[in-house]
Order: structure tokens, then C-alpha cells, then sequence
């Protein structure tokens, strides 16, 4: 089972840098006040999701490469990171220098990849190049015998093609769910292509597709589903998953009540809280086959029910058996369902966002007496408003 177990961080957004890298664990749980960086440290994953994608350059031309350098471009010219990776007991890492350029814009000044495998006394050094636009890992997959690496045994040149391509796979599954959009436009109240069942979406857009294809093809998990669906809301139900009549290439997320199984609501009229449950179950009880090796979630308990933060808090602590996860969070009831050792906290110094794991043995006191939450709020662990 892959695992990001670090992360070095530098010029990107709020992150200045960081002085040692970020330990990552299979759960972790973000929590700070309002701008000290969450939400900029996982927006860094929809980066490499849209790099490996070979979608770099437009993901910065949406924005603009000053919006993601630190302080701008004169302050933070390049961005920088460092990922380090267990794979089956061995070490494996990722690096990559973004540097800003002309036209408000992002290039690679260096990337490259390091992996050790047993019976080596030194880990090997692949670089893959430097002033491209786009990640060269899946242009180095393609070309197949990796020979413009340099003059290197067959047998490392084969490894270091499967650790090229083991990086691209583990970077496309870095994934980054936000299902706070629930207006009337929102993509989840609209059709989508019923074929759209590849995976989930990151807003939820596609969410009547993935269900009906599990409705088909996995109805121990469709059921596990509803269930919890039902859990949430009592008044549901079941989905009704038909593809439209006049557009049979289209599926809407209707569904019926429990009472009254003769009627046919729509998605406009679940509640915001509703449908955001909807999209983080059929997200976390997916098929183990379909999950992603990184999910990360931004404020999942927003606008959930007390009883439902502790349900979707217990499906995140299952799924990370299987998944790693990324969640960051503003509720400490939310973080009353962690232990202690989950939860990172995120705060600015000197204009740069920091982010610390708690540890559990100093405030061994304090948990006799007081819930993590409750120390949040009385800033005992930090993460507050207040330095």
C-alpha cells in the first residue's frame, strides 16, 4: 500500500517553506483559524493531480502563476517540493523545481526521481529534465527504455522506468474532494452523462452516474450506501437511478421518500447538508478497487447534523485503512472523533503558514480532563486566532 510519508513544501501560496518536512501519517486531520494555510496546503495536491495530467499550464493560466507563488513572483520566484513515498517497505521520492516565467507562467526548472531497492547500498538518481512545461514522468513512461537518462544498467533503467511510472500513478491519484458548491446550479442538482462513471468528480458532479453504476455492478455497496444516506436523513428512501426519457443519456439524482415510495423528488429538493452526505458516502464506501491512494477533504462536516459528523469521522478513520487521508477541518466536534496523534495544526509566523502534529504525551493532563476540541477553542494546542 503506497503511503506519502513526507512532504517539503516551498513558494507555494501562504508556504513560505519548511524547515523540516511535513510528516505525513494515514490519517491526518488539519485544523487552524481562517487563512493560516489549510486549504492552500491541499490545494498543492490539486496541483500535482492537474501536473501529472499533463494539464500544468492551464491549470496556472486559470489563476496565474503570481496568484500561486508565495507573495508573488519578486518575493518567491520558483516553487519547490519534495515527496517522499513508501513503497512496500522501500524508499521513493519526487522532486520539483516550478520556476516563474515569462507570460505569467510556470515551467520546470528540474525534476526528478529516486528509488532504492533491496540489495543496493545507495539509492539511484534519475533526472528528468528541466525547462519543460508539463512533468515529463509519463513522456519518460512512453518512450519505453528511458535510455535518454543516461548511461545506466538495463536493470536500473527498467526500475527506474517502473518507479516513473509508479510516481505518475501515485501523483493522478492525489485527489482533492470539495463538496461545499450545493446551490442551485450546483453540478450535483444537474444531469451528467450516465457513462460518467470512472470515478467520482472532485464537486460530486457525476455522483448519480457512480451510483447507478454500483446500483449495477456492486449492490452490496449501493445498499451500504443508502443505508447510510438513510442515517443522515430519515426521510429518504431510495435513489431512482433511470436514465431520462427524452435523453436516455442522461441521469439525475432523483430518489423517493421512505413513506411514500409513490412519489419522485429531484435533487432540488435535498437539503444542502443532504446531498453533501450524499457525495462524501458514496465517496468513502466506494469499492476498495475504485479508491483513490490520496483523498483529500476540505471541511467535510460542513453543514452536517452532529450525527452525521460522527459518521462520516468514522467512515474517514475506516477508509484510511485502505486510502491515505488529508482532511482539514474548522469544527472541534469534528476533531473530538480523532486521536490525538491524527491531528496537525496549521498557523502563520513571519508570513508563512506553519503546520505541527500534536503530540499526545504533554497534554496528557489536559485529555483527562478535556476533549481535543475543547483545547482548540481554549487555544491550549494553538490554531487559534490568537498567536
Amino acid at each position: 500500500m503506497p503511503e506519502l510519508k513526507s512532504l517539503r513544501l516551498a513558494g507555494w501560496k501562504s508556504i513560505k517553506g519548511m524547515e523540516t518536512p511535513l510528516e505525513l501519517r494515514r490519517l491526518n486531520v488539519i485544523i487552524g483559524a481562517n487563512g493560516a494555510g489549510k486549504s492552500n496546503l491541499l490545494s498543492y495536491f490539486k496541483l500535482l493531480n492537474e501536473m501529472v495530467g499533463e494539464r500544468l499550464q492551464a491549470f496556472v493560466g486559470a489563476s496565474g502563476a503570481e496568484s500561486l507563488l508565495h507573495d508573488g513572483a519578486k518575493s518567491s520566484p520558483f516553487i519547490e517540493a519534495d515527496l517522499n513515498f513508501d513503497v512496500n517497505g522501500t524508499p521513493n521520492r519526487y522532486f520539483m523545481r516550478l520556476v516563474y516565467g515569462a507570460v505569467d507562467t510556470l515551467f520546470f526548472s528540474e525534476e526528478r526521481i529516486e528509488f532504492h531497492r533491496a540489495g543496493w547500498n545507495q539509492p539511484r538518481v534519475f533526472v528528468l529534465g528541466g525547462g519543460h512545461r508539463e512533468s515529463l514522468l509519463r513522456v519518460k513512461i512512453m518512450e519505453g527504455n528511458l535510455a535518454s537518462l543516461g548511461r545506466v544498467q538495463d536493470a536500473e533503467l527498467q526500475a527506474a522506468g517502473r518507479t516513473a511510472k509508479l510516481f505518475q500513478y501515485l501523483l493522478s491519484q492525489c485527489r482533492v474532494f470539495h463538496f461545499h458548491d450545493t446551490s442551485a446550479k450546483a453540478p450535483i442538482r444537474q444531469s451528467c452523462y450516465i457513462d460518467d462513471n470512472l470515478h467520482l468528480r472532485p464537486d460530486g458532479g457525476n455522483a448519480p452516474a457512480m451510483l447507478n453504476a454500483y446500483r449495477q455492478g456492486h449492490p452490496v455497496v449501493y445498499e451500504r450506501i443508502v443505508s447510510a444516506i438513510r442515517k443522515v436523513a430519515p426521510g429518504f428512501g431510495d435513489f431512482d437511478l433511470e436514465p431520462r426519457r427524452l435523453d436516455p443519456k442522461s441521469i439525475l439524482l432523483n430518489w423517493r421518500p421512505r413513506e411514500r415510495s409513490d412519489l419522485l423528488f429531484g435533487p432540488h429538493q435535498f437539503s444542502d447538508g443532504t446531498l453533501r452526505a450524499i457525495a462524501l458516502t458514496t465517496l468513502l464506501l466506494q469499492p476498495e478497487a475504485d479508491l483513490p491512494a490520496l483523498i483529500v477533504l476540505d471541511e467535510p462536516e460542513l453543514g452536517l447534523h452532529p450525527h452525521a459528523i460522527g459518521m462520516i469521522a468514522g467512515l474517514l478513520k475506516a477508509v484510511s485503512l485502505k486510502s491515505q487521508v488529508i482532511v482539514a477541518t474548522q469544527s472541534a466536534a469534528f476533531v473530538d472523533e480523532f486521536d490525538v496523534e491524527d491531528v496537525l495544526v496549521a498557523e502563520t509566523a513571519d508570513g508563512s503558514s506553519r503546520f505541527r502534529r500534536l503530540d499526545a504525551e504533554p497534554l496528557r493532563d489536559w485529555l483527562t480532563e478535556y476533549s481535543i476540541g475543547d483545547l482548540w477553542r481554549k487555544n491550549v494546542i494553538g490554531g487559534g486566532p490568537v498567536a
